[in-house]
């Protein structure tokens, strides 16, 4: 009866263990348990707590404790007199007078002693499994971009190849689905033992994703089977042509917008010096003028930048535009007919504007806020991003010279400019005040000027010696289009942008720019009135 008694008991201990162990391993965890897995050494249990936290609370919640933990600003409270001890607090700023917030409650707790917190630890291994738990926890969200962005973060993950399977049962968004076939074809090329690595080849090929070349480069380094390697060796050759095709366009980007600055830095000059034959060496400073406008208007309008930078546009053509008339009559309508004196009077205008630049707003750059709608890239895929700045700034020069020629040629004013141009003693004897339209010439080109230095701000620091870094560039885009031609300065503008971007990859930057000026000088020996000369009796002679 004894011996029945004891089998009995160590059945029921043996059931009871077995029902305690399930239960255990259904719910391995609670608060408690999971703070005592965060505070121990074992780095399994804190992956297990990881899992748990993600498992068993939604997004907003379990995300904060994790980006808190990873970050180093997850702590528990040590003092064993304080009513909250052992719980834990996210804490961004550990100095005295800040506030920890509990991660269960968001109840605040003001910091009275550095010493009252102790960090959980983190180390290399928990960091990684720590961002794989985070980028998990969007696969299950609502929100369509939310389980992309997780999709795409666990891409080359293998270890969430379960989780994604999982999640293509149930999905329905086609975006999702593809992003999903794509991250399950890039970890079944990576396994040795699956039986259709070639045809995840054959689809990863097809993506202009960067993790494509590093999965085709681990398969070409750790693979030896010939098919295997002649599949992923015609993937690779795919994606880098690819890559050259979307590095040529990007090249052709650059170099348009590089195009659109010259254009804007040199479609002022081409006025001023087509029509009156003014070798303006205060040119740069005009430009330099409309930048300063920029900035005084962000000053005036400090919580309003994309306002203030709209606003600079006419604000920016007036200053450089009253100044220019300033210029023409103060100085060099006294000098005309004598073009070396009237470089030489430019360049002295050129340096007292530098140095009133210099004493109002002091030697030092000063930075122009770029706005919100003009930050970041325009991403057409992983291989090409437009950047949005360098997009407004092609756009704007499209408009600035829509603009000009628009004035030009549908104004009293245009016909009056190109009249005197191309026959100034005829112009006069029709009753034309070749005196008032010089004047207005002067300034319509350096109130573009102007408004080529508001562009030219959201690229460059602003100061006082921004304005040389163009006049070289400017005469050298006025003298190979042909002088008092704008569509010869829109031609000669972008196609020198291009040509030294195009020279840049192999040659340099320094390099490109001296071939493209030996390249203008040998133009200019061959065509001495540039690409579009100038037409009338006054171009003749």
């Amino acid at each position: 009866m004894t011996t029945v008694l004891r089998m009995f008991c160590v059945l029921v201990f043996v059931l009871t263990g077995l029902t305690t162990a399930s239960a255990a391993t259904d719910n391995p965890l609670t608060q408690e348990s999971f703070f005592q897995a965060l505070s121990g050494k074992d780095t399994q249990q804190k992956q297990q707590a990881a899992t748990w936290l993600a498992a068993n609370y939604p997004m907003e919640t379990a995300q904060p404790i994790l980006d808190a933990w990873l970050n180093g600003q997850l702590y528990y409270l040590k003092d064993r007199n304080h009513p909250q001890y052992q719980q834990l607090f996210i804490v961004a700023d550990e100095q005295v007078g800040a506030n920890a917030r509990h991660v269960w409650s968001d109840e605040q707790l003001a910091i009275e002693n550095k010493r009252q917190f102790k960090k959980i630890r983190v180390n290399n291994t928990l960091r990684s499994f720590i961002r794989l738990e985070i980028a998990a926890l969007g696969l299950n969200s609502d929100n369509v971009e939310i389980r992309k962005q997780s999709v795409q973060a666990l891409t080359g993950q293998s270890e969430a190849q379960q989780k994604l399977i999982a999640l293509k049962q149930t999905e329905t968004d086609a975006q999702v689905l593809a992003l999903l076939d794509f991250a399950l074809a890039i970890n079944t090329a990576l396994d040795a033992s699956a039986e259709d690595r070639l045809a995840a080849i054959d689809t990863i090929s097809e993506s202009t994703d960067p993790i494509v070349l590093v999965t085709l480069n681990q398969i070409l380094a750790s693979d030896t089977d010939a098919t295997l390697l002649a599949a992923t060796q015609k993937g690779l050759d795919k994606y880098q042509q690819s890559q050259r095709l979307y590095a040529g366009v990007e090249t052709l980007f650059f170099g348009l917008s590089l195009g659109s600055v010259l254009v804007l830095a040199g479609i002022g000059l081409a006025i001023t010096f087509g029509v009156m034959g003014v070798i303006n060496m205060a040119h740069g400073e005009l430009i330099m003028l409309g930048a300063y406008t920029t900035y005084v208007m962000q000053q005036l309008l400090p919580q309003h930048t994309g306002l203030a930078l709209i606003l600079s546009i006419p604000m920016a053509f007036v200053v450089s535009g009253l100044v220019g008339i300033a210029i023409e009559r103060g100085v060099i309508r006294h000098l005309y007919g004598r073009p070396l004196e009237t470089l030489l009077a430019t360049f002295g205008i050129s340096l007292i504007l530098q140095q009133a630049v210099r004493s109002i707003f002091s030697p030092l750059n000063r930075s122009v806020s770029t706005p919100d709608w003009m930050a970041g890239a325009l991403e057409i895929n992983p291989m090409l991003s437009l950047t949005y700045n360098r997009l407004y700034i092609i756009v704007f020069c499209a408009l600035v010279f829509i603009a000009l020629v628009m004035v030009l040629k549908k104004t009293p004013l245009g016909l009056q400019v190109r009249a005197v141009s191309q026959n100034r003693p005829m112009a006069r004897a029709m009753g034309i005040r070749s005196e008032r339209v010089d004047a207005l010439t002067f300034g319509l080109g350096a109130g573009v000027a102007g408004v080529a230095g508001v562009a030219l701000s959201q690229l460059t620091n602003v100061g006082p010696n921004m304005g040389q870094a163009y006049i070289i560039d400017s005469f050298m885009v006025v003298v190979f289009g042909g002088v008092g031609n704008l569509w010869g300065t829109l031609v000669a503008g972008l196609g020198l942008g291009l040509f030294n971007k195009i020279l840049e990859p192999w040659a340099g930057a320094v390099l490109a720019k001296i071939l493209v000026l030996v390249f203008i000088i040998l133009f200019i020996q061959k065509r001495p009135r540039g690409l579009f000369p100038q037409r009338g009796r006054a171009a003749e002679s």
